[in-house]
């Protein structure tokens, strides 16, 4: 139940067309919804502006179909992180309107599309190419939660002339999401080079010192940029939440509404 069907739901009871006793029973299910293995939040989307995300990396196919049409039938926008090809495959036997990102292993059904909102577009940067996974995965969700986003892939510091030829991409973005593996280190070169949020997400790629990110997260979290940002290993979902939620800071409510009176703006710099 998003904000916008409540503000339906009350005119449709101020008109007459439903009865409160009508509206009333539409209502029921707010709060959350009992499946026996999983209890769906169905107000999240009121308390935070996205829905609920299900992580469905250890759900079976068969619990993840269920939960996506009960979801469906709510007319909620259903979003599915760590979905697996071959699960993929399963799930939409149950759910046709599926769709799914296999760079991103994302699956979503969107009932609600969202209004593209915020104080700018989120850029999604990346180390190396084997990085990609994790940052595909930020940049869906956060496309999915209503940004603009603008994907830089590969400009590790390996190369750093790569990542320098982006300026213009850098400083026009309102929050960066740096993905990096190995020692970590672009989101520290990034965020000593730019005014804005810098959000750092270290992944498990690397060799056998890199101890499955271990060393990525903890040079990000000694890093001596000030001001960054860190989220768990691999968590490219939680960095898009992050972003999503400082990109809206400022905004009325009714632009959280989706129903703003005036255009999408980008920062001063990306107009000037």
């Amino acid at each position: 139940m998003t904000a916008a069907r409540i503000r339906a739901l009350l005119a449709q009871v101020a008109s007459g067309e439903l009865t409160v006793d009508q509206a009333a029973d539409r209502l029921r299910s707010l709060p959350f919804d009992d499946l026996g293995f999983a209890r769906l939040d169905h107000h999240r989307s009121l308390r935070r502006g996205v829905p609920e995300v299900v992580f469905g990396e250890g759900k079976s196919a068969a619990q993840i179909s269920a939960i996506g049409q009960r979801m469906a039938k709510a007319q909620l926008n259903f979003i599915v992180t760590r979905l697996s090809a071959a699960k993929a495959r399963v799930v939409r036997r149950a759910l046709r309107e599926l769709d799914y990102h296999p760079a991103a292993c994302v699956g979503a059904i969107i009932k609600e599309p969202s209004t593209v909102r915020g104080q700018g577009g989120i850029a999604v940067l990346s180390a190396g190419t084997s990085d990609v996974a994790v940052a595909e995965e930020a940049a869906v969700c956060a496309e999915l939660f209503g940004n603009e986003v603008a994907r830089v892939y590969d400009v590790g510091v390996a190369g750093i002339h790569r990542l320098t030829a982006q300026a213009e991409v850098l400083r026009a973005s309102s929050v960066l999401i740096v993905v990096a593996g190995m020692e970590g280190a672009l989101p520290s070169v990034v965020a000593g080079l730019v005014d804005r949020p810098v959000i750092a997400v270290p992944t498990s790629v690397g060799y056998g010192a890199a101890l499955g990110g271990l060393t990525a997260l903890f040079g990000m979290l000694n890093s001596c940029s000030g001001g960054l940002t860190v989220v768990n290993i691999d968590n490219g979902f939680g960095a898009a939440l992050a972003a999503t939620l400082i990109n809206r800071v400022g905004l009325n409510r009714n632009e959280l509404d989706g129903r703003a009176k005036t255009p999408h703006q980008r920062p001063r710099s990306a107009r000037d």
